[in-house]
Parts: C-alpha cells; structure tokens; sequence
C-alpha cells in the first residue's frame, strides 16, 4: 500500500513538471500562422504549446474576464492599443527579453516598456479591381472617397466589437479628420458596407472572392490573398494612414511564467519571426532588425503614415468610449 500511495505521488510531481513545461498561448494573428507555432517551438525547445486563437478585441475582453484566475501565460500578436490597454489596466505586466535591443528602436521608443513590439504594419484598402470595373466605379484613393454612394454594397471592414484591426481603422479617422468628422465620415462609409467581419483579416477573403470590391483592412493581409491567387491589389490612402505595433505580452499572473518568458525570448528570434510569411502567410514587417523582410510585404517606407499617437489609444477610457460611440451610432443604423 505505502508503495503504491508513493508510486502515486511520483507520477503527480512528474504530472506537474510536465504541464509546466506546456505554455498555453493566446493568440491574435491569423490561424495560420497560430498553427505554426506549437510545431516549431517544440522543435526548438522540446515544450509543448497549446493556443485559443482570438481577434484582438476578443483576447482583451477574455483577459479582462479572467484577471482574478488567468488561464494563460503569453498573449501573441494582436494590434497594439489593445495591448497597452491590458498592461494600463495591470491585466499584463512587461517583461524585458534578451533581445530588446535588436528589436526595431522606432517600434520599441514608441511603446516604452509597456508590452513587447511583434510587428508592424499599416492600414490601406485591399481591392478587387476587376468588380470595380465591372460595376463601373473608381478605384478608392483617398478616405473621403469611401464616403461616396457610388460604393454602395460594395465596402467590407471587421467590427470594432471583435476586431483590433477595426479601432485602428476608426483611430486613424479620427486623428486625421477630428472626431465629429470621422464619425461622420463612418456614418456615410456604413451606408457602403456590405458586411462588417469578426476578424480584420477576413475582409480580404470578401474581396478576393468578389462579394466586395474594397476591403478596408492591413495591407500585409491583402499580400496574403494575392499569393493565394485572389485579384486584389493593394493601396494606401492618399491622405494618410494609421499602422499598427503588434504586441507580445506576459500575462500578469501567468499560471507559468517562466514557460511564458521562455516562449517570448523563442518568438522574438529571426527563425521564429520568418515563420509569419514562410508557413503562415503573415506579411508584416516583424519586429527583429535581423529578421529578413518578406519582398512581397507592403514597404511602410513608401506609405504615408500618420504620427499615430499610441499613449491616448491605448487608454482603456479613450478606447472604451470610441467602440461604445460606434456601436451606439453607427452599427444599428439601417443601410
């Protein structure tokens, strides 16, 4: 009997060591590139990693949910303010990696030691040319030509409910055009939409399969459908453009936070990064200087972007009231 009770006891210690080794990750990026990870890592290292994929809205919301009782150990990917949120609100805690200093210092000066800079990228349209073409209507330059009626039924951009992709798509507005003016504008443009998606990604799906003929989304997602054999193209708004810093954070209360810091110092390292475009067709510019750039991926360096201001967007107040503001007066309105 006292054999078996510490055979029994053995197998619990080893039971736990084993799940300690297991990091459980909360992933924001597309699902492809979420499947790579667990494969590679255990490559790498011999530890496991399992994931819940969610939009970048979604992830925050689960984290605010579960704050008191975290079920997971790193948050990876997602757009930034959401992130910056989290940490403000202490449902995140920074940790600094080894390699903190061969990140990009433009990503790493812009967000201070709040979360850890991922990638970066910029908003633009992703647009099916040849529906344009056949509906007789322009090709979108600029912002204010999404106001124009002529683009009825045929506009597509996730909802800022689930999506971190849709709040950088109305910060953007907003800091280019006041916030009475962007809403304004977001009223006309919602008479255009077609369809608003859970995920930012998933509007250049529409327009590359022809329902829509603009997808307003990042441009490294529209890179993604064009290597999938999809006629889009991709353009950046003449009047300028916002960009996201995309984030990895530690969970602050991290059921195991050594796992989690293992697996931040792994997917900061070039081979890890080179995942996104090579396995994952994620075509961000990533956040490691040594990481080779895709060719495919969209030139930030060309793109006219905007100052964005990452400290007010990321305040969970200033981000709260805008999504509330559109889901109260623009998402009910009839179109």
């Amino acid at each position: 009997m006292k054999r078996s009770i510490g055979f029994f006891l053995s197998i619990l210690v080893f039971w736990g060591a084993a799940q300690a080794e297991t990091v459980n990750v909360l992933c924001s990026p597309d699902l492809a590139w979420c499947e790579q990870l667990g494969p590679a890592y255990k490559a790498a290292t011999g530890n496991d990693l399992e994931f819940v994929r969610l939009s970048s809205s979604e992830a925050l919301a689960r984290l605010r949910a579960e704050a008191a009782n975290p079920t997971f150990d790193v948050w990876f990917g997602g757009t930034g303010d959401p992130h910056l949120v989290a940490f403000n609100e202490g449902v995140t805690e920074f940790y600094k990696p080894s390699t903190w200093d061969d990140l990009l210092p433009t990503l790493t000066s812009a967000v201070g030691e709040t979360y850890i800079p991922l990638y970066t990228g910029a908003i633009g349209f992703v647009v099916n040319e040849d529906l344009l073409a056949a509906e007789g209507v322009p090709v979108p330059h600029c912002w204010a030509d999404l106001v124009d009626p002529v683009y009825k039924g045929l506009l597509a951009m996730p909802n800022p409910n689930t999506s971190g992709t849709a709040y950088t798509i109305i910060a953007t507005l907003i800091q280019l055009f006041g916030e009475e003016e962007a809403f304004n504008m977001l009223a006309q443009i919602h008479q255009n939409v077609a369809q608003y998606t859970r995920s930012g990604g998933a509007v250049g799906l529409l327009a590359g399969r022809g329902d829509v003929g603009v997808a307003i989304q990042f441009l490294h997602d529209g890179v993604k459908y064009t290597k999938q054999g999809f006629p889009v193209t991709n353009f950046s708004p003449c009047e300028g453009t916002g960009f996201e810093i995309g984030g990895i954070s530690l969970i602050k209360g991290a059921p195991h936070p050594e796992d989690a810091k293992a697996f931040i110092e792994w997917a900061l390292t070039p081979e890890a990064q080179m995942l996104a475009a090579q396995k994952g067709d994620s075509f961000q510019v990533q956040s490691n200087k040594n990481t080779p750039v895709p060719p495919e991926s969209p030139d930030l360096d060309s793109i006219k972007l905007i100052d964005y201001d990452f400290e007010t967007y990321g305040s969970a107040e200033v981000r709260d009231a805008i999504v509330a503001r559109w889901t109260n007066e623009i998402f009910p309105v009839p179109r």
